[in-house]
């Protein structure tokens, strides 16, 4: 009597058993992993992205340009790219046709989103498991790439153009102005544009200066920034009335949104320093940087004024050299602590370079933007300590000092784990913004939909209601 049950018993295991084997092999072939950018495999259709056609001048064009400009960039009083102008002349020659580099100049650098995103949509992907590929018309794509290196050109100005004509909308006396002018009018009068009414178009505009004169016309197209900081209505002089600078309606909200718009993380300018190449570190907080800045950054000097000759603490003046960068280098490499107040804008390179060495980021801030959050959770890789709190005495300084060692290994350990996510060499970053795009495109589409209906002589709707 006994044999009957037994051998019920043992179909029912091996029923159970295969259930939960066919369970784990459906769930590890539908979830990506989480903690990998680089993984082949997205969990919905890649997205396809068109490139508008502008002239080859305003991006890779722009490039040989800035490589045939002579003498230093004004505000360094040197040119970091002097060397790579005949390695790249020789390569062009050789070649015929290449893609030039883009500039070291620590300047420019951190905003090379606009060229690491171009390059990408050069390449031939298979689409199974991308995460984005190219199409040839606009009517496939889902959304409208426009090919503009904004952000070098305005920086192009700024370091070689005739001083103090970057805010001047003249076409003869601010070449990025001229080309800013040259890009919209030409989008603009697209079928694709008036098709969406420029929804679908995607702006990559880093720099807080990008696109500065043209801004109020691109402002229903997805733009690509490094946060916020850049959209203010108020200048440093105005500033002066603590009240108007602490107001929220600060940001032009017709303008950004997190509903629509996707923040990118700056190229950092530091090496990436490996978990397994981590070394004991003897300084307990470090920061680099310039004491004084306008806007929100008014809480640095405050800070630099309170833990300047505190013990473990190093707050050094810099400037943006080789040698200042070597500093940084060990700095951060040697501290368990970086230190990230607010400068012009309320993030910086800074942060990045942080990541990149594992020195645990101390970001004091009440309102910043960051990238690929939802995907990543900042609270596992850095501290959030509010204006009020930072500017308490002492209480900084006793905050960091009463994690443990445990606990600083765990902040480093995620932090490993996430900095190939802020790498554009390697893809990561770029991977990461198009995922951010795609996930983007039902409220794009919505919106594309529900201004069909609208004729000319309707009032316009007021945009701040799609901000969050």
């Amino acid at each position: 009597m006994k044999r009957p049950f037994f051998l019920l018993h043992l179909l029912f295991l091996l029923l159970a058993f295969s259930s939960f084997s066919l369970f784990l092999h459906l769930f590890s072939k539908t979830k990506p992993h989480p903690q990998n950018p680089n993984l082949k495999f997205f969990p919905h259709s890649p997205l396809k992205v068109y490139i508008a056609d502008i002239p080859r001048e305003f991006n890779y064009g722009l490039l040989e340009h800035f490589y045939s400009l002579r003498g230093p960039d004004s505000r360094l009083g040197w040119n970091p790219d002097a060397s790579r102008f005949s390695s790249f002349l020789h390569r062009l020659i050789k070649t015929h046709f290449s893609t030039p580099p883009y500039p070291q100049n620590p300047l420019i650098k951190p905003h090379g989103a606009e060229y690491y995103m171009l390059n990408d949509l050069q390449k031939v992907k298979d689409p199974k498991g991308a995460a984005v590929i190219r199409v040839y018309t606009s009517d496939e794509a889902d959304v409208i790439l426009v090919p503009f290196f904004a952000s070098l050109s305005a920086e192009i100005e700024l370091g070689w153009g005739q001083k103090g004509k970057f805010m001047k909308r003249d076409e003869e006396k601010n070449s990025d102005y001229r080309r800013q002018r040259e890009v919209v009018d030409r989008i603009k009068m697209s079928e694709a544009w008036r098709r969406s009414g420029g929804r679908d178009h995607v702006f990559v505009m880093s720099d807080p200066v990008a696109m500065w004169h043209v801004r109020r016309e691109i402002a229903p197209a997805i733009l690509l920034v490094e946060d916020f900081g850049g959209w203010y209505k108020t200048d440093s002089n105005i500033c002066r009335n603590e009240d108007i600078c602490h107001n929220s309606n600060i940001i032009q909200h017709t303008e950004v949104s997190l509903l629509k718009d996707v923040i990118v993380p700056y190229h950092h300018l530091i090496p990436t320093l490996r978990l397994l190449d981590n070394r004991p570190r003897h300084t307990l907080l470090y920061f680099k940087g310039a004491k004084h800045r306008h806007r929100g950054g008014s809480v640095r000097e405050k800070l630099w004024n309170m833990l300047a000759n505190k013990t473990g603490v190093i707050m050094e003046e810099g400037s943006l050299n080789s040698t200042s960068i070597q500093d940084s280098v060990k700095g951060m490499r040697d501290s368990e602590f970086c230190l990230h107040p607010a400068g012009d804008t309320p993030t910086s390179c800074r942060l990045f370079d942080a990541i990149a060495s594992l020195c645990i980021p101390i970001i004091v801030s009440d309102q910043i933007e960051l990238p690929f959050e939802g995907t990543i959770d900042y609270t596992e890789i850095a501290i959030f300590i509010s204006v009020k709190n930072a500017l308490t005495p002492n209480w900084l300084l006793n905050h960091i000092k009463s994690f443990s060692e445990e606990h600083k290994e765990t902040f480093r350990t995620n932090m490993a784990r996430y900095q190939s996510f802020f790498e554009y060499d390697g893809g990561g970053a770029v991977n990461q913004i198009w995922e951010m795009i795609n996930r983007k495109l039902p409220i794009i589409r919505q919106a594309i939909i529900m201004q069909k209906r609208k004729t000319d002589d309707m009032q316009p709707r007021d945009l701040t209601c799609h901000c969050t």
